[in-house]
């Protein structure tokens, strides 16, 4: 059995986390933190968990002397930055879930040189990892659709347009006036607009794919529901390709064949986000519009399964050279 910390435990993701490590059978959760709940147990803190866990959330400085297997970090930004060293110790495995280390120009030290936690991209690196930085929701959902057009030059790098949509999980457990249930029920929305920080991040991704060169306009948007992001995607088809609805579909489905968590959708389907909800599948469809040769992308997962935490598993079980799907091939939830 592999040791395991969740640092940030009683926050969405960490949660998350602790949820799904329930239906791994090769490892074993030996320690929790949650500072402003330190002392409490943790099913006094996440009454769902009663009954799968024995353990008393910790500072995280209590548990800087320990050596886990494999550390979690399900934390903000900044904190991340400033403990990560107190974990990186030899043969250990540390997962970021926070955009700490996701960005290469962000890392001055090569002790912190982290390898971008996207497997469809990334799944060779990652087996060597040890410093795993895990990719947001958003860029999730639009880079793993937009990786094979681009690969094969099928769609133009330039103006590519992604519009999403996210339950209010996304921004976190931590209260605020605009994710009131009266500020968000019924209520429909788009936020930060321009310069949002996820841009950085697909941009980073995709250009290593083209070589460089591409632009996208990326508007998110908050929905009344508590999970799930629909991406919409919007591209031009190069001009010199004999691009029709079949092949678009014969690519993505042998562009994924050997993806276990990504379900490529045939016309007439359209992805739906509460067909991957509490899941680590992420669907997708495509469509073509002839009239002005616009190749659109659909996609949908769960923005703390395969947008946060299951995918921190997925990563976790490359790095470990587990079974990729070990603890996370479960159906969604439905209704």
């Amino acid at each position: 059995m592999y040791s395991v910390a969740v640092l940030g435990a009683t926050g969405y993701s960490g949660i998350e986390l602790l949820r799904l490590l329930t239906f791994h059978s090769k490892v074993d959760v030996k320690a929790v933190t949650a500072d402003k709940n330190a002392g409490y147990t943790l099913d006094k803190v996440v009454p769902p968990l009663k009954g799968y866990y024995r353990l008393t959330c910790k500072k995280i400085e209590d548990i800087i002397t320990e050596k886990f297997d494999v550390v979690f970090l399900a934390l903000p930004s900044e904190q991340s930055k400033s403990v990560i060293k107190e974990f990186l110790n030899p043969g250990s495995i540390i997962i970021d879930l926070s955009d700490a280390f996701r960005l290469k120009t962000k890392q001055q030290d090569s002790l912190l040189d982290a390898i971008y936690g996207l497997p469809e991209l990334n799944r060779a690196q990652i087996k060597s990892a040890k410093l795993i930085a895990n990719p947001g929701c958003y860029p999730t959902g639009a880079i793993i659709p937009l990786a094979p057009l681009l690969k094969v030059n099928i769609i133009k790098k330039e103006r590519i347009i992604i519009d999403s949509k996210s339950g209010v999980t996304g921004a976190g457990r931590n209260p605020s006036q605009e994710l009131h249930f009266s500020e968000v029920h019924e209520g429909f929305k788009a936020y930060k607009p321009i310069f949002h920080r996820h841009v950085p991040e697909i941009l980073q991704a995709l250009n290593v794919i083209t070589g460089g060169g591409v632009n996208v306009t990326f508007v998110p948007h908050l929905v009344p529901s508590n999970r799930g992001i629909f991406t919409t995607i919007y591209a031009s088809a190069e001009s010199n390709k004999n691009i029709t609805q079949a092949m678009l579909e014969d690519l993505l489905i042998r562009a994924f064949k050997d993806e276990p968590f990504v379900r490529i959708l045939k016309s007439p389907e359209l992805p739906d986000t509460n067909a991957v909800k509490g899941s680590n599948f992420i669907d997708i469809a495509v469509r073509f519009d002839e009239q002005d040769s616009t190749v659109i992308l659909f996609s949908a997962i769960d923005n703390l399964v395969k947008g946060a935490s299951g995918q921190a598993i997925q990563n976790m079980n490359l790095a470990l050279g587990l079974d990729e799907k070990e603890g996370l091939f479960t159906p969604p939830l439905f209704p």
